[in-house]
């Protein structure tokens, strides 16, 4: 065997090579600008979807031919798509409007530096490589001023999170301003506790933010009730709260990125509620723009309906006459006159289109206002979708017909069964624990919280989840937990005092010891589905166990996942759809009921479904009911951290419950 190279010559040797990528992506970069001045002329779309599965397919199978698996080479290339998309966009827009072209741009923002808008605003101007003179202000209000006035050429207003929804004061703004909406980005929202170099998690007692994290945050804050909350105005002047204190007890909620503009450290990360919190942000200016036919568009205004019966349906009803997507509809009071309200919508349309004119003609003879508050290029590049077979992951000859079949056991000549086949076992397994039951049409309902801080509330809520229909609980989040053993016994003894099973949820693997002692079932997130070790330790186990599938695991992924507990022992294994990330959606997670189906059809483990991820208030009792119809063995329900929120969810839920049982 040759003696390894020392560990700094391959390091250096790895510094060498991404210099060398990061070379070969901007001439990718520059080769793509190319393209859309091309397209220019041609007046061709920005994007080829054709040509795009056909460049993904090809790279996928060079990719395994080098090693690499399917789904890191996609990752990979969605990226630098993505980013070729929005600069051809970028491009062509400018193009189309040169009178707007500048070397810099004076951006007004929501607060200072490091904010959640200023990192929006940084990213626009970088995306169009001009310099940003940013200028910070205090309100919406004094945004939109400092555009109107002139003193900045360019607005940034966020308009709505996929956590805690739209943002009204936004919304009244755009009512009365003569401001056009002239573009678009959405960034990835990750809020973290900052605080100074040395602190830790114990020592913090205040918290400064703005409210829209706290709302989002809501789950991770009801966790420490020793949090004093401090309000400010943005994220910056949170984090400047911090750095010009001398108290180490004090952090601020805000983005790794701008944490490092304050030299403040992540002490504890990923705080929001779900899983993909994005916020999306307009761009204000005091003039309209041109938006090229060859990039996608979306055209937002705002209309007032009469006040009779069936008047916004008929609004409405102009939109589908004319084949117009509206992707988002909000209303708003209007002020001074109580109970009408101003309707904001959004089209994927250009704003030139035949259709979209035709369409604002005839609503303008039938509302009693309407106005166009701008047209612009969408920014939401839906990746392209490859095909099972495209992406290579479908079993071969050489291994198997298809999932259930035999494959070959390293270890001998003979091939061994999937223990999670029907081949393996025809009948449909059944899991029983105390009340609940699981499995060959027994269909059980577990409601998912996090850990009351206040014991005497313990008996309370264990009695209302039992009435309303729940056999089992799901406790999360214990490791942000303060004496977190203790509580639990409480909480299981209230559990079990109303025949309620005690799940505890397993989202990082320091918290099996303590799940595996205090638990009826444990639950695997689907963040450790591909954890290997932790299934291999948790197979060896003798309670029953909840795998959740990971959002990007196909269905043959999720069932390997399975079959590393079943081979160490553990048959006790009921499955979890939380739901998937899709080529469709790029804001929150599509339930896969199709999955559903497959799994019903190749193995004979129960299947659970968590739509709580996956669906709003409106759409959950629907997905609900259809996972039930579609042989789901019971439903997983997560309930928010705040009290009222937990009442009106236990109502709502209860109402769901008695529905599927009757």
């Amino acid at each position: 065997m040759s003696k390894p190279q020392p560990l700094n010559h391959t390091r250096e040797q790895i510094t060498a090579l991404d210099k060398d990528l990061l070379a070969l992506l901007a001439r990718r970069r520059e080769l793509s600008l190319a393209v859309a001045r091309s397209k220019e002329v041609d007046i061709r779309p920005i994007r080829d979807t054709q040509r795009e599965k056909e460049l993904l397919a090809r790279l996928v199978k060079q990719g395994r031919e080098q090693g690499l698996d399917a789904h890191y080479v996609i990752s990979l290339y969605q990226s630098i798509i993505e980013d070729s998309v929005l600069n051809q966009q970028a491009y062509l827009q400018g193009r189309a409007n040169p009178d707007t072209q500048k070397q810099q741009y004076c951006v007004a923002y929501l607060g200072a530096r490091g904010s959640y808008s200023y990192l929006a605003a940084n990213r626009y101007c970088d995306r169009r490589q001009v310099d940003m003179l940013d200028l910070g202000c205090k309100s919406f209000d004094e945004i939109v001023q400092a555009v109107e006035s002139g003193h900045a050429d360019y607005g940034f207003l966020p308009i709505e999170n996929t956590s805690s929804g739209s943002i009204n004061e936004v919304y009244d703004v755009l009512q009365h301003t003569s401001l056009a909406i002239v573009g678009e980005t959405t960034i990835e929202v990750g809020h973290c506790l900052l605080a100074k170099a040395g602190s830790s998690l114990n020592e913090i007692k205040t918290v400064y933010a703005h409210p829209q994290p706290i709302s989002q945050c809501s789950r991770y804050l009801s966790l420490h009730p020793e949090f004093k909350l401090e309000y400010c105005s943005s994220s910056a002047e949170a984090m400047e709260k911090v750095i010009e204190s001398d108290d180490p007890t004090v952090a601020a909620i805000g983005s790794v990125e701008g944490g490092a503009l304050y030299q403040l450290e992540a002490i504890a990360q990923e705080l929001a509620n779900q899983k993909v919190n994005q916020s999306r942000f307009i761009v204000v200016a005091r003039k309209a723009i041109a938006v090229p036919e060859q990039l996608p568009a979306k055209s937002t205004l705002i209309m007032a309906t009469g006040q009779k019966p069936g008047a916004l349906v008929e609004a409405l009803l102009v939109l589908k006459a004319h084949n117009l997507n509206m992707s988002k509809l909000e209303s708003r009071p209007i002020p001074g006159t109580p109970w009408e309200e101003m309707f904001y919508l959004d089209l994927d349309a250009n704003l030139s289109s035949d259709s979209m004119q035709a369409a604002l003609k005839e609503l303008e003879r039938i509302t009693r206002f309407i106005k166009v508050l701008g047209c612009y290029p969408c920014e939401t590049v839906n990746p392209t979708q490859l095909s099972n077979s495209q992406l290579m992951i479908e079993p071969d000859t050489s291994r198997a017909e298809h999932l259930g079949e035999t494959i070959p056991d390293s270890d001998s000549e003979t091939n061994k069964q999937l223990r999670y086949s029907k081949k393996y076992k025809q009948a449909a397994t059944r899991i029983t624990c105390g009340q609940l039951e699981i499995g060959d049409a027994h269909f059980g309902a577990i409601a998912l919280i996090s850990l009351p801080q206040d014991s005497s509330l313990y008996s309370q809520k264990a009695k209302l989840l039992k009435e309303a229909g729940f056999q089992a609980v799901v406790l999360e989040g214990l490791s942000r937990q303060q004496d977190a053993t203790a509580n639990i016994i409480e909480f299981k003894k209230a559990l079990h005092q109303f025949d309620l099973e005690c799940i505890i949820s397993v989202e990082h693997e320091t918290e099996l010891k303590l799940a595996k002692e205090q638990a009826s079932i444990l639950l695997v997130t689907g963040k450790q589905m591909s954890n290997k070790a932790l299934l291999k330790r948790i197979g060896s186990l003798h309670i029953p166990v909840i795998l959740e599938r990971n959002t990007m695991a196909n269905v043959q992924e999720f069932l390997e996942a399975a079959e590393s507990i079943l081979e160490q022992g553990n048959q006790q294994l009921i499955l979890c759809e939380s739901g998937v990330r899709t080529f469709n959606d790029s804001v929150m997670p599509s339930l896969d009921l199709a999955a559903l189906v497959d799994i019903k059809a190749m193995s004979h483990l129960p299947i659970l479904i968590n739509p709580s991820y996956a669906s709003t208030a409106d759409t959950l009792p629907s997905h609900a009911k259809a996972a039930k119809q579609l042989s789901a063995d019971g439903l997983i329900l997560n309930f928010s951290s705040t009290t009222d929120s937990f009442s009106d969810e236990l109502t709502a839920y209860g109402e769901l419950l008695r529905s599927l049982y009757q």
